[in-house]
C-alpha cells in the first residue's frame, strides 16, 4: 500500500534554484515536481493543487482544510528553503502548525491517526547550493556535516538531534559542547532535494522506520 504524503512549504519563496518550464520558480514549483512523481499507484499526494486558492477563506476554514489533509496522510514532507521562515513569530505562520499537527495522535469518529513520519527535504538556493543549511565536510578528520538548525522553525529544530540515548563520534577535533552525533539521531531526518528525488522510496522508508521507533525520541508537539 502506498504512502499518503502531505507537503509543508513556503509557497512564495523564490530564492530557490530555477526549474525548467517555469518563468518564475518558487518553492511551490518544487511541490508541482513532487506531485508529478507521486501521481501513481505507489504514493498519493495529499496537499493542495496549485489551482486551489485558500486565501479567500478565513484562517479557521483554512486550518480545518489543512487538518483534514494531514489527518489522512502518513508522511509529512517539509520543504526547507532559504526564506521559508518569516520575521513574524512562529505561531503566526502555517508551517509550524502543520508540523505540530503532523506529530500528534489524532482521533476522529472513532478513528485514530498516528503521528506522521516527517522528512525535511532541503531545496537548493538560486545558486544551486545547499550550504545555507547543510555544510558538508566541516571537519577534515571525520568529514561530518553541519546542519544550521538555528534558522529553522522551533518545532523543526527541537525534533532534530532529539534521540533519547544519543551516540557520538570519537573524533578528537570535536568537544563535548560540539559533539558529532551518530546513528539515527533525529526524528526528523534531513535530505537534499537532489538525493531525495533520485531515491525517494529509500528516504520515505527511513522516515517511516523512525516513525515506528518514535518512542526513542523526545517529540516536541507544540509550536
Amino acid at each position: 500500500m502506498g504512502n499518503k504524503i502531505f507537503v509543508s512549504y513556503k509557497y512564495s519563496d523564490s530564492d530557490v534554484y530555477p526549474l525548467k518550464g517555469y518563468k518564475k520558480t518558487t518553492a511551490r514549483s518544487y511541490v508541482d515536481q513532487l506531485d508529478q512523481i507521486l501521481t501513481d499507484e505507489v504514493h498519493i499526494y495529499k496537499g493542495e493543487d496549485d489551482g486551489d486558492d485558500l486565501s479567500q477563506f478565513k484562517d479557521d476554514t483554512i486550518w480545518t482544510k489543512l487538518k483534514d489533509k494531514i489527518f489522512d496522510s502518513t508522511v509529512t514532507i517539509v520543504l526547507v528553503s532559504r526564506n521559508m521562515r518569516d520575521s513574524v513569530p512562529d505561531e503566526d505562520q502555517w508551517i509550524p502548525w502543520e508540523i505540530a499537527y503532523s506529530l500528534r495522535e489524532k482521533t476522529r469518529n472513532d478513528r485514530t491517526s498516528r503521528p506522521n513520519a516527517v522528512l525535511a527535504v532541503v531545496l537548493p538556493d538560486k545558486g544551486n547550493r545547499y550550504d545555507y543549511y547543510i555544510e558538508d565536510d566541516t571537519c577534515s578528520y571525520c568529514h561530518c556535516r553541519t546542519l544550521k538548525t538555528g534558522q529553522l522553525f522551533g518545532i523543526l529544530r527541537k525534533n532534530m538531534f532529539n534521540v533519547k540515548s544519543p551516540s557520538y563520534s570519537d573524533c578528537l577535533f570535536h568537544t563535548e559542547k560540539e559533539p558529532v552525533y551518530g546513528g539515527q539521531h533525529s526524528y526528523i531526518r534531513t535530505v537534499k532535494w537532489d538525493a531525495f528525488i533520485k531515491d525517494m522510496d529509500r528516504h520515505l522508508t527511513k522516515a517511516l522506520q523512525l516513525r515506528d521507533a518514535i518512542d526513542r525520541y523526545e517529540i516536541h508537539k507544540e509550536v
